[in-house]
């Protein structure tokens, strides 16, 4: 199954009611993955641009972004990016794959 990184900052009100009601987020981030059939590695907290960051695994592309839109419409994040992981032998693949895709830069002639 393929691998997924998010980011993800919470609004100043989110934190507030963290703060008044502290709870353990994982859970919650789990049982979201784990309805699409997909499995939570990893969930942290973080000083920087985000403020954590989500390590899933989901069946596919589609059953990712139902995830993602579903915690996104739930007003609690001022962010939520998703980026598709590849393992080193995709990469390779795709590698491979690239040089018979043919591009040719715009200007260039061949």
């Amino acid at each position: 199954m393929p691998l997924y990184l998010s980011t993800f900052s919470y609004t100043p009100e989110t934190w507030a009611r963290l703060i008044g009601h502290p709870e353990d987020r994982r859970k919650a981030a789990e049982s979201y993955i784990e309805s699409v059939g997909g499995k939570l590695h990893g969930f942290w907290y973080a000083f920087g641009t985000h403020d954590g960051y989500g390590l899933w695994e989901a069946p596919d592309n589609v059953s990712m972004a139902a995830v993602a839109l579903a915690i996104t419409g739930g007003g609690a994040l001022s962010s939520f990016e998703t980026t598709v992981l590849l393992t080193v032998d995709e990469t390779l693949d795709a590698l491979r794959t690239a040089e018979r895709v043919g591009y040719r830069p715009p200007g260039v002639e061949r």
